[in-house]
C-alpha cells in the first residue's frame, strides 16, 4: 500500500476509509488505550479558537475534533470537511444535534476564500494525503492572520531501547484488532505501514515553516509514535 502514489493512492485510502467508518472510531480508542480523547483536547486548546470564531476540521472523518470543538468554544462556528463520504455520514447520523457544518472537500484545493478560518485543525490527515506541501500551503491561505493550524499525526518513533516494543504493537497488535474488530485486517495494517514511512517530526515542522507558518513547535506522545504539531500564520 505505501508503494501506490498519486491519484491511485487517493483511491486506496478514501476506498479503505468507507470501508471501516462504522469502526473507526471505536479502533481509535482501543488503539489508543483512550488517549486520542486527550489528545483532540490538546488539539484544540492550542488552536486559540476565540469565542464566536470559524474553524475548520479538515480530513474531519466522523468529526471528533470538531465536536471537541463545539464543546470547548460553544458559540463557534466549525466545519468539518472530509473527503469520504462515508465517514462523515457515520459523523452526523452519531450526532445529529452537534451544529456543525459538513462539507465534501479536497484538502489540496480547498473551496474557501483567503483569510476564512480563525483555526485549522486536523487529526491523521497529513499521512494519507499525496502533497503535503500543497495541503499545508492551502492551510496557510485560508487561515486568517495570527491564526493557528494544529496537526495531530502519526510520526515516525525515534531508535530507542523500546523500539522492539513499539514494532510489536504497531505491526502484530492493532492489525490483529482491526481483523477481530472492524474486520479489515489490511487497513490496520496499512495504519504502522504508514507510521513507518511517514514523515519525522522535525521534518514536519520544517514543511510547515516552508508554507509560511511562524511560532512552528510539536511535542511527542505514545512512545513517539504520536506527535501534535502547531504553527501560527
Amino acid at each position: 500500500m505505501v508503494n501506490l502514489s498519486g491519484p491511485e493512492r487517493e483511491r486506496y485510502v478514501q476506498a479503505m476509509f468507507g470501508r471501516i467508518a462504522s469502526r473507526y472510531d471505536l479502533m481509535n480508542r482501543l488503539m489508543t488505550a483512550g488517549q486520542d480523547v486527550r489528545w483532540r483536547r490538546e488539539v484544540i486548546r492550542r488552536s486559540q479558537l476565540p469565542p464566536g470564531g470559524g474553524l475548520l476540521d479538515l480530513g474531519a472523518g466522523t468529526g471528533d475534533l470538531a465536536r471537541e470543538a463545539r464543546r470547548q468554544v460553544p458559540g463557534s462556528w466549525v466545519v468539518a470537511a472530509d473527503f469520504t463520504m462515508e465517514m462523515m455520514q457515520v459523523g452526523r447520523e452519531r450526532s445529529p444535534s452537534a451544529q456543525l457544518d459538513w462539507l465534501a472537500a479536497d484538502a489540496r484545493v480547498l473551496p474557501f476564500t483567503d483569510n476564512h478560518f480563525d483555526a485549522i485543525v486536523s487529526g491523521f490527515l497529513l499521512r494519507n494525503v499525496i502533497d503535503i506541501p500543497q495541503c499545508l500551503r492551502e492551510q496557510h491561505r485560508i487561515l486568517k492572520p495570527g491564526g493557528f493550524m494544529v496537526v495531530l499525526d502519526t510520526t515516525k518513533p525515534p531508535q530507542n531501547s523500546l523500539q522492539p516494543l513499539v514494532n510489536y504493537y504497531l505491526y502484530s497488535i492493532i492489525p490483529a484488532l482491526g481483523r477481530i474488530i472492524a474486520g479489515d485486517g489490511e487497513a490496520y495494517t496499512y495504519l504502522p505501514e504508514t507510521t513507518g514511512s511517514f514523515l519525522k517530526a522535525e521534518q514536519l515542522a520544517e514543511m510547515m515553516v516552508l508554507a509560511g507558518f511562524q511560532q512552528v513547535s510539536f511535542h511527542r506522545l505514545m512512545l513517539g509514535t504520536i506527535a501534535i504539531h502547531w504553527g501560527r500564520k
